[in-house]
């Protein structure tokens, strides 16, 4: 039986889900997250403007730190353009490294549900 979970998201990986350019959601490995499965649901939020949409999760793979994460995708994968530098620093606008080393973290690859 399939669950359905909720994340928000911020403006810009909301817009690059809906239109294509990010496979891979990229969560710290807390809150239940860890019982997410292929099969499963996630409705992503848009923080700002409320807009949901529905997402299937494809794969879930786990790792110590977003440096092994983003080792182990392409870019395009993550939301990054072509010509974009793919740094895992990045995540740190979300998240303090403290709980990056003390959760690790979670790739969850998912294909939007067209309506």
């Amino acid at each position: 039986m399939s669950k359905i979970y909720q994340m928000n998201l911020a403006e810009n990986p909301f817009n690059l889900f809906q239109s294509g350019k990010k496979k891979v959601e990229m969560r710290l490995n807390k809150n239940g997250r860890d019982k997410i499965q292929p099969g499963d649901y996630i409705i992503f939020t848009n923080q700002n403007s409320g807009e949901e949409m529905k997402a299937l999760v494809l794969s879930v793979s786990k790792f110590s730190s977003f440096n092994e994460l983003y080792a182990s995708y392409p870019k395009e994968m993550l939301g990054y353009q072509e010509n974009e530098k793919a740094d895992p620093d990045d995540m740190l606008i979300y998240y303090k490294k403290e709980d990056i080393l003390r959760y690790g973290v979670l790739a969850i690859e998912v294909q939007i549900c067209q309506n």
